[in-house]
């Protein structure tokens, strides 16, 4: 199955910010637990590119 993370990535911050604005959720707690786990999501991110790689 082949798919663009593009597209899902635009909807998943249009999302966030659609909860922003309506106060179901705030980024500034977002934004912090980023910058507490980012070097997690980097070893996630390179862990995914060993395994799916390009074919």
């Amino acid at each position: 199955m082949h798919f663009r993370v593009g597209p899902i990535v635009l909807i998943l911050v249009g999302i966030l910010f659609l909860l922003n604005n309506l106060g179901l959720f705030h980024l500034r707690d977002l934004f912090h637990q980023m910058g507490t786990w980012w070097p997690v999501i980097l070893i996630v991110i390179g862990a995914a590119g060993l395994i799916g790689g390009k074919r």
